[in-house]
């Protein structure tokens, strides 16, 4: 009976952490899991675009959700592309507190809604495409096969010098044989992986190169201020020709990257639909939107 009650309240607050990130939202209505069944249903070549609002019930803390996204906790933002090229400096801080949250940063799990999004693709058969902005590679963890990483991903690490690329794991060994001296740990994550570490362990801190030329090692992550490669915008507006249906999950498509994506899939006519917590700036283009938490309404669809 002690072990079952400690499960439980082990439960409990991993629940609770998990929604530390997630903001206030509105209940499910049966008419939405209604509104929602029949629109996956009735889809053949469902395109599927995700955002942070799905990974915060993981865990991972987003950028602008109201009163827990990062801009709304602390004035800290996310490092510029032209500072970490340019910047000795930059860069080091950035793989010195990197490096401190990698462990916890890459140990989060799939949620619900991950899973839903491999079942239509994988069990059912209906995803031809899932887009996702995140670069915490869950919906791979999930099983997704099809999966366009829009905005890049931390698992891996390229050269700026030549086209060496590296697991961000076997980067992590490296990182630990310069450093030894780092003991440094962190409960807090931002979510590109950031965390706060002492000046002087940023100080100390020793960056290798490329193994192959002597370049600059970057997170292969569309940093702010730099633009999607375009060999990728290409194969996303490939998918969104081929399919019969857009689905939204989580995403209040502020950034540009993925807000073109919904206006093309208007200029062609398909169908789209949105659930997110509070308005985005496709609503006005979607002819579903739902104002919910992705894991509350996902756990009730009727898929067949």
């Amino acid at each position: 009976m002690c072990g079952l009650l400690q499960c439980r309240t082990i439960s409990a607050k991993t629940f609770c952490t998990h929604l530390l990130f997630v903001p206030k939202y509105n209940p499910v209505h049966d008419e939405d899991i209604e509104r929602l069944n029949n629109f996956i249903n009735f889809s053949k070549k469902l395109l599927i675009l995700t955002g942070a609002g799905i990974s915060t019930e993981s865990g991972i803390p987003d950028y602008r959700s109201q009163g827990v996204g990062l801009y709304a906790r602390s004035s800290n933002r996310p490092v510029q592309y032209q500072d970490f090229v340019k910047k000795e400096h930059i860069r080091k801080r950035y793989w010195a507190r990197n490096y401190v949250g990698w462990p916890r940063f890459s140990s989060f799990r799939p949620n619900s809604t991950h899973t839903m999004v491999r079942d239509l693709e994988v069990t059912y058969g209906r995803v031809s495409c899932v887009v996702t902005q995140n670069v915490d590679r869950l919906h791979n963890k999930a099983g997704s096969q099809n999966v366009i990483e829009l905005h890049g991903t931390a698992f891996n690490v390229m050269c700026l010098g030549c086209d060496n690329k590296i697991d961000r794991q076997h980067l992590q060994s490296l990182l630990e044989e310069r450093n030894p001296h780092i003991k440094a740990t962190s409960t807090m994550i931002r979510p590109d992986g950031d965390v706060d570490i002492s000046q002087d362990d940023v100080r100390g801190f020793q960056v290798p190169s490329c193994s192959q030329c002597g370049g600059i090692l970057k997170p292969d992550i569309v940093f702010f201020g730099d633009n999607v490669p375009q060999q990728r915008v290409e194969a996303v507006k490939r998918e969104v020709e081929h399919c019969d249906a857009l689905l939204v999950l989580g995403s209040s498509l502020t950034v540009f990257s993925s807000y073109r994506i919904i206006l093309q899939a208007s200029e062609l006519k398909r169908k789209i639909a949105i659930v997110n917590i509070g308005p985005t700036r496709g609503d006005k283009h979607a002819h579903i939107k739902i104002d919910t938490k992705c894991g509350d309404i996902v756990s009730r669809l009727r898929l067949h």
